[in-house]
């Protein structure tokens, strides 16, 4: 866990790299969050909606976000976790979750730090746009 002391404004989290998206890992996600959406599990269905297949759930790779903040701090110190989806994640994307501090400061006895958050595939596309304030 860093230390408030050691934290600057640019330092960047260790990135969490993930391995290409499979149509079991949208399964297990649909069975684990309770969202049967079609358009996320079942190729037909999304093919007649016109998005050519399957396509992750946002809120799947806005969970991996959330695990790299884990692996960065303890979850009882996020304060604020905030996330917008700019992109669609398709069936073989390679995503990598990152983070950089981007302000430092204390307020009301508190030692905060906010950070930009961004998940991106193999090709640098945006899927998610997030931030983060942490409290140490």
């Amino acid at each position: 866990m860093p230390d408030f002391a050691d934290i600057e404004p640019g330092q960047q989290l260790p990135p969490l790299a993930l391995p290409p998206l499979s149509r079991a890992t949208l399964a297990l996600y649909a069975g684990a969050s309770g969202d049967h959406n079609p358009n996320h599990i079942d190729s037909d269905f999304a093919r007649a909606a016109g998005m050519g297949d399957v396509f992750a759930h946002g809120m799947l790779a806005m969970a991996w976000l959330g695990r790299l903040l884990a692996s960065w701090v303890d979850p009882k110190q996020v304060r604020e976790f905030s996330a917008r989806f700019t992109n669609i994640t398709r069936v073989g994307d390679c995503l990598t979750c990152s983070g950089t501090v981007t302000e430092k400061w204390q307020a009301d006895g508190q030692r905060l730090v906010r950070l930009a958050l961004q998940v991106a595939d193999q090709h640098g596309d945006i899927k998610i746009n997030g931030s983060a304030t942490v409290s140490f």
